[in-house]
């Protein structure tokens, strides 16, 4: 049984690594020297290394609280499941607390490098609806697996697995109503009708396309997807249509497409699949030390173990994004035909981000949820070529 099951998992999880970027591309391997001036990339390195460093002193911290929290669990004498929904809350509460001081040096070294000109206020208050949100939602999680566990003993992770899986998959799925009172439609018709064409070229049907007021927090240029079914859409940041020519914007939003092009919001609900049933079990086996998650002080002990995995899993995690976001950037050069702008297009986001061109492996492995820079302007100068030479085969032929 437990051999089928391991087979089936891999099979799965060679389905989902899957995508249709072309495995036998010829990238250019460009030096980051021919792509981004010295003082770009010097520039860069010193404003990422800030960032690397100043997450992990924060993580460190929030796993001293944690380990705080199921330290100090017993002695707070809490009963029931309700006792157990609040030592987690409150302990998610503490978490948030500690690593707040990390927030504000991270804004603060923003603005210093002109990333950002938002006050400290706007950081705090600003993404309220999220952290509303998300707590809620970690609360009833807690109140659901306590419940399982109480009722289906030890073996409660067999329900607990999918039932986490189904908990993500509603949270993906509510997550643009959660945006919507910072999201307004976008006006300018003429784009409208542009996106609509590419989404017509790309085979994803109707999407939503509306603008963030990011400019109150960042410089930076994005665009995001958000939702599955009737809540998915595409969400353009007010500072992209500021700065970037219609060209790029239409790189930007295919890339976005991409994503729902190649369902990967499906995809990711199915790594979240075949990670629950193994988490959850891990929970369960941690948890034994406080009499298993239906007790409240055995709650901390499942929040430790499960940042402790999600950190042992980011490196995994990470690749498969990068894997994904590459993927979108293939689908968007196959739609838009211009690698010109997809270059320049990359170019304008790493400056205004300061994203580093060509990161430390560690750093890729720690950090980077997209290719670098200078991988996917790699791959914008590969699709000129491979063009040339699928057009001199059908000369040929």
């Amino acid at each position: 049984m437990i051999g089928a099951a391991t087979v089936g998992w891999l099979v799965a999880a060679t389905l989902l690594w899957r995508t249709v970027v072309p495995g036998d591309l010829e990238l250019p391997h460009l030096d980051e020297s021919a792509v981004f001036s010295d003082e770009a990339r010097e520039r860069s390195e010193r404003y990422e290394w800030f960032h690397r460093a100043n997450w992990v002193i924060a993580t460190l911290v929030g796993l001293a609280v944690l380990v705080s929290s199921v330290w100090l669990a017993p002695r707070f004498r809490l009963r029931g499941i309700a006792g157990g929904v609040a030592l987690g809350a409150g302990t998610l509460v503490a978490l948030w607390v500690a690593r707040l001081p990390f927030v504000l040096l991270a804004h603060w070294w923003r603005r210093r490098y002109g990333v950002s000109d938002a006050d400290y206020a706007t950081i705090l208050v600003d993404p309220w609806l999220e952290r509303v949100g998300g707590l809620v939602a970690a609360a009833a999680a807690i109140g659901l697996f306590m419940v399982l566990a109480r009722r289906l003993g030890e073996r409660w992770w067999l329900v607990g697995g999918p039932a986490f899986a189904l908990v993500g998959s509603a949270f993906l799925l509510a997550q643009p109503f959660l945006l919507a009172p910072r999201l307004e439609p976008l006006r300018d018709q003429q784009l409208a009708a542009e996106i609509r064409d590419l989404a017509q070229q790309q085979g994803v049907g109707e999407v939503d396309v509306e603008v963030k007021d990011a400019r109150r927090r960042t410089r930076a240029l994005n665009a995001e997807f958000y939702g599955v079914g009737p809540t998915k859409r595409v969400v353009i940041w007010d500072t992209s249509l500021e700065r970037l020519t219609r060209p790029e914007l239409r790189a930007l939003v295919s890339h976005e497409l991409g994503h729902v092009q190649a369902h990967h919001v499906w995809k990711s609900v199915g790594w979240l699949v075949l990670l629950a049933i193994p988490g959850a079990y891990a929970v369960s086996r941690a948890t034994r030390l406080r009499g298993g998650l239906g007790q409240p002080a055995a709650v901390p002990v499942a929040l430790l173990a499960l940042t402790v995995l999600e950190l042992g899993l980011l490196p995994a995690t990470n690749a498969v994004s990068r894997r994904y976001e590459r993927e979108a950037d293939w689908l968007s050069l196959r739609t838009t035909r211009d690698p010109a702008a997809v270059e320049s297009l990359t170019r304008k986001l790493a400056l205004a981000s300061l994203a580093d061109p060509d990161p430390p492996l560690f750093a890729k492995l720690a950090f980077e949820t997209h290719p670098t820079p200078l991988d996917r302007v790699e791959l914008a100068r590969s699709w000129r070529p491979r063009s040339l030479r699928a057009g001199e085969l059908r000369e040929g032929s």
